[in-house]
């Protein structure tokens, strides 16, 4: 036994199984005289509700871990490349797969007998996210070890912000816009006025390039804030309906109880009028044995008086 192998099995667990289920792993390694080992047992934490469930889809379903891999890859380095037109294309797949392997992720968790809810759905996206934009995120959730949800970044940080900026505002088919010298026949050709009128032209250029940025930059900073509102208000929903279903289990527990002990009560009122009818009896037995140990005891009275007669 070594932790690897323990921790692929634990991580598949419902939650709820989890501590159970490490706690006696932990105790076997002991019991085997393995200390060091059991420690690092105790020390594994229980996964949240999203990262089992991103657990289960790297156990699952290990065929889908090498596209999101390898798509990953390539839109990194399509940032890098500020290739437009490949970031188009990878991103559409992007949000295609990212959204397919979320709804798998939470069938299994169905099949498993613990469904999850829209907010831990989210959360598994924001994972898949996480996953194609950071190598080391990758790697984290390729060992179907998680114990919580990995956060979404914004943006992919294997390139520069200025870079994605520009490949985002780049129009399709466009290079990459540099600074280039005239040749001496263009400059010679060139007047004072075009050459103001050009001057014009790029400042108006820039001026407008600079607002496209800001507003792309405001819209992504919108969106990260939208998708943040909408992952916490599900979360709370998910704990919502999850403390709903805990206090419906506690009422049914507690209607259980109430019948019991109704039913309790209608026993003991029962033994209560039998020994009330019991009581009665021997009420009315004590008072005839009274009344024979009277009369008895005339007749003895009487008998005696007689013999001294």
């Amino acid at each position: 036994m070594d932790l690897d192998t323990v921790a692929d099995e634990l991580y598949v667990l419902r939650p709820e199984e989890f501590t159970a289920a490490r706690n006696t792993r932990a105790a076997a390694a002991r019991t085997a005289g393995d200390r060091a080992l059991a420690d690092r047992i105790a020390r594994l934490r229980r996964p949240s509700l999203s990262a089992w469930a991103a657990n289960l889809l790297v156990r699952e379903r290990p065929d889908a871990v090498a596209p999101l891999l390898e798509l990953g890859e390539g839109l990194r380095q399509a940032h890098r490349e500020l290739d437009g037109g490949q970031l188009r294309e990878l991103t559409r797949r992007q949000h295609s797969l990212v959204g397919a392997l979320a709804r798998q992720a939470r069938q299994l968790t169905a099949d498993a007998g613990h469904p999850i809810g829209d907010g831990a759905q989210r959360e598994v996206e924001a994972t898949l996210h996480a996953v194609l934009a950071d190598p080391d995120a990758a790697r984290e959730w390729a060992t179907g070890h998680l114990v919580k949800a990995l956060e979404q970044p914004v943006g992919f940080p294997t390139a520069g912000p200025e870079a994605v900026r520009r490949a985002a505002t780049a129009p399709a088919g466009t290079a990459t816009p540099t600074t280039a010298r005239p040749t001496e026949g263009a400059t010679a050709k060139r007047t004072p006025a075009a050459a103001r009128r050009d001057r014009e032209r790029e400042a108006e250029r820039r001026r407008r390039l600079e607002r496209a940025r800001e507003e792309a930059e405001a819209a992504q900073g919108e969106l990260g804030a939208a998708e943040k509102e909408a992952t916490d208000i599900a979360a709370r929903a998910d704990a919502a309906e999850q403390h709903a279903e805990e206090l419906r289990g506690r009422v049914t527990e507690l209607r259980e109880l109430l019948k019991q002990a109704e039913q309790e009560q209608r026993e003991a009122h029962t033994g209560a009028r039998e020994a009330r009818e019991q009581a009665r009896s021997a009420d009315r037995r004590l008072r005839d044995a009274r009344r024979h140990a009277m009369t008895a005891a005339t007749k003895l009275a009487d008998l005696g008086g007689a013999d001294e007669t």
